[in-house]
């Protein structure tokens, strides 16, 4: 029997680093250009002074990472300029830092919050280095590792006293207060208050406890060892003494330098010996991830509280939504951050505070037109069919696709269902006619707006066709009869009147033609 054997079977270790495709928070205008080489402005052995050469490398190598990610995120040019001017310090000159460095990002959903993080990480070269944490508690499974913030870090490549990029996504949902103001349970990530504190982590009591019972268990295990002589006779003796999962916690635990296959061979007495004296060293105790960089990201929708519940609306333009969100302030933030969580600990955020915007009518325009180019390059370089979709396609998409207040994520489902297929099908066709690839192949809307057309030259003169396609908010909008909509037209006109008498100006927006009905 193996005296360092657990009751459970070890736990896979987590994914915590992010892949290179795009999340929904932005689209690449262009193809993705190469990252800038990494600069690592970090290290436990920081030279005492850095050179004015290796702080313009730095600066330079940050300029490129902020264009990079303007070329990549559309309508955030602001925001992305904050979160450059929030890491410099941290970035170019780690050494001043003594703390974690906190940055929060809030906005609505699908804005790019978490795009931007992870992209800046890749970007700067710490992609080895970066974890991140879904602060709902279930994106990692439910091993004790996964339950504390220490424990994914100590997973991580981040080692201590280096810099490294820590992003707690979802921190909406790590709730401490209910909407009455009493406390909620909250069992997991509780160590992220002190990390945020200061960036020194003490040991899991937890964790310590089980390495003493597995020592107590180890020198009971040597002990009936040594009278079971009989029973190993002829045998070599047994090589390994801890098994890998546990000579790796004791090695993080423990903070041990040498070889996993060593640490397996160690005595239950040299394990100890070691955990003894790491009880007695003070340096030794707390785990220093002071020179972190946090990023906490999510949607307080307490703050846009004019425009994060009304998800059905597809109607109000979208620059008036972005008009009203461009207002908050630090003090929003800090109001809606009141409703969850406790004053002390909102003072742990700190106040650098980005707030992101709804998207601008011109930045949708702009991630529609950037579709509609991937998939009509990815239809070129497939099949060598060009296509060139008109500026009605265009119009109508943003017309059936964008819903202000959630972001790009459902624009990007609707143009995949309106163009993919019917994209591919006019390929085959193009195909099947024999029509010369050497042309550009336009596609507009039929009259009455329920089919694509496609036309092209053939050898024997103009060809067309058309494919079906269900723009389902441009039937919600249509009022046929004039009667109904002329009855429509005063009495919106009359909340049109009401408003300029009670507010002293006109309003923003007067429609009849709404799906929102």
């Amino acid at each position: 029997m193996n005296p360092f054997t657990n009751d459970v079977p070890p736990q896979p270790r987590h994914t915590l680093h992010p892949t290179a495709a795009l999340a929904a928070g932005g689209v690449p205008a262009t193809a993705p250009h190469a990252a800038p080489a990494p600069v690592h402005a970090h290290g436990d052995t920081a030279p005492a002074a850095v050179s004015a050469a290796e702080l313009a490398v730095r600066q330079q190598a940050l300029a490129r990472a902020a264009a990079q990610l303007k070329a990549e995120l559309f309508g955030i040019d602001d925001v992305i300029d904050r979160v450059i001017d929030a890491v410099r310090a941290w970035y170019v000159l780690p050494q001043l830092i003594s703390r974690p460095v906190i940055v929060c990002l809030w906005g609505l959903t699908g804005t790019g919050k978490t795009q931007l993080t992870r992209r800046l990480a890749q970007l700067l070269g710490f992609y080895d280095r970066f974890v991140e944490v879904q602060m709902d508690g279930f994106s990692h499974g439910a091993s004790y590792r996964s339950s504390t913030i220490s424990g994914m870090l100590g997973d991580s490549g981040i080692t201590e006293a280096a810099t490294g990029i820590l992003v707690l996504d979802e921190f909406q949902r790590f709730r401490t207060m209910d909407r009455k103001g009493e406390d909620v349970k909250v069992e997991r990530y509780q160590d992220v208050w002190t990390l945020l504190s200061d960036g020194r982590l003490p040991p899991a009591l937890s964790a310590l406890s089980n390495i003493e019972r597995k020592l107590a268990d180890a020198h009971y295990e040597a002990e009936r060892a040594e009278t079971d002589d009989e029973a190993r006779a002829g045998k070599p003796p047994l090589r390994f003494q801890l098994d890998a999962w546990d000579a790796q916690e004791l090695k993080r635990m423990l903070k041990l330098q040498e070889p996993l296959a060593e640490i397996m061979q160690w005595p239950p007495a040299k394990v100890q010996a070691l955990f003894t004296r790491f009880q007695q060293s003070h340096h030794s105790w707390e785990t220093d991830y002071s020179k972190l960089l946090v990023f906490v990201c999510g949607n307080l929708d307490e703050m846009y509280h004019e425009t994060a519940q009304r998800v059905e609306d597809c109607d109000t333009d979208a620059d008036i939504f972005h008009r009203l969100t461009r207002k908050l302030s630090l003090i929003d933030v800090k109001k809606a951050l009141g409703e969850r969580f406790k004053p002390e600990q909102i003072a742990r955020l700190g106040n650098e505070h980005v707030i992101y915007p709804s998207f601008s009518k011109a930045t949708y325009e702009q991630l529609i037109r950037n579709l509609c180019t991937r998939y009509v390059d990815d239809i070129a370089a497939q099949c060598g069919v060009r296509f060139a979709i008109g500026q009605d396609v265009l119009n109508e998409l943003y017309a059936n696709a964008v819903f202000p207040a959630q972001g790009t994520r459902p624009l990007f489902s609707s143009v995949h269902a309106i163009l993919s297929a019917n994209l591919v099908n006019a390929a085959l066709w193009v195909m099947q006619e024999q029509l010369p690839l050497a042309q550009e192949f336009p596609i507009t809307l039929a009259t009455g707006k329920r089919h694509l057309l496609v036309q092209g030259l053939g050898p024997h003169g103009p060809a067309e066709t058309t494919f079906p396609v269900v723009l389902e908010l441009n039937r919600l909008k249509q009022r046929a009869n004039a009667d109904f909509r002329a009855l429509l037209a005063v009495h919106e006109a009359g909340h049109g009147l009401a408003y300029c008498v009670l507010f002293g100006h006109a309003p923003q927006e007067v429609k009849i033609n709404i799906a929102s009905f």
